[in-house]
């Protein structure tokens, strides 16, 4: 019986060894484990590469959009007037668009590429839904973006649609401008 309990205390004694054992060797593991924060780390160039180079695309494309929208297929000088849907023999709508209602004193229109614009009228030179650009400082300091919706002018002139006969009077009159064309006719 002796020897049973000596021989139970040795596996007893023997199985606390080996724990401490293990566990004083997996900390040691861990006190010889360093992290290093200053490893020099591999770029994937090609990736980088990649991401540049659809940056640059990006940015060509939106140039080039800005490009086709706002740069001028070609210039014109004419005739600069005002008129009011209203006018002696107008007749309140116009010769491209009929539906437009013009009542409320309405003279710009939404167009999907170039947002809120002024409606001017010309000849049957430039198609309907053309956009045009030019200055008039009376108008307006900045340039000013028309589309095509109405006929009534000769030659390369102009009509642009004011809010009422006084404006048109007061504030347009007549002369000449240049203008350009941002766009000929409606988007297909």
């Amino acid at each position: 019986m002796k020897v049973l309990k000596y021989f139970t205390n040795t596996i007893k004694v023997s199985f606390i060894l080996a724990i401490i054992i293990s566990i004083n060797s997996s900390t040691y593991k861990m006190e010889r484990t360093s992290s290093n924060e200053n490893v020099n780390k591999s770029v994937d160039l090609s990736t980088m590469a990649i991401y540049i180079n659809k940056e640059e695309e990006k940015k060509a494309n939106e140039e080039a959009l800005q490009t086709y929208l706002w740069g001028s297929l070609d210039s014109y000088t004419g005739d600069l007037t005002g008129y009011n849907a209203y006018c002696p023999l107008c007749t309140g709508k116009l010769a491209c668009m009929g539906n437009l209602d013009l009542s409320n004193g309405q003279n710009t229109y939404e167009d999907k590429t170039y947002g809120e614009v002024n409606i001017v009228a010309s000849s049957s030179n430039l198609p309907c839904g053309s956009i045009i650009r030019f200055n008039n400082k009376k108008i307006s300091d900045q340039p000013i973006i028309a589309i095509v919706l109405d006929r009534g002018v000769l030659g390369n002139d102009i009509d642009f649609l004011a809010p009422s006969e006084e404006y048109a009077l007061k504030y347009i009159g007549r002369s000449k401008i240049t203008y350009d064309v941002l766009r000929i006719g409606w988007e297909k």
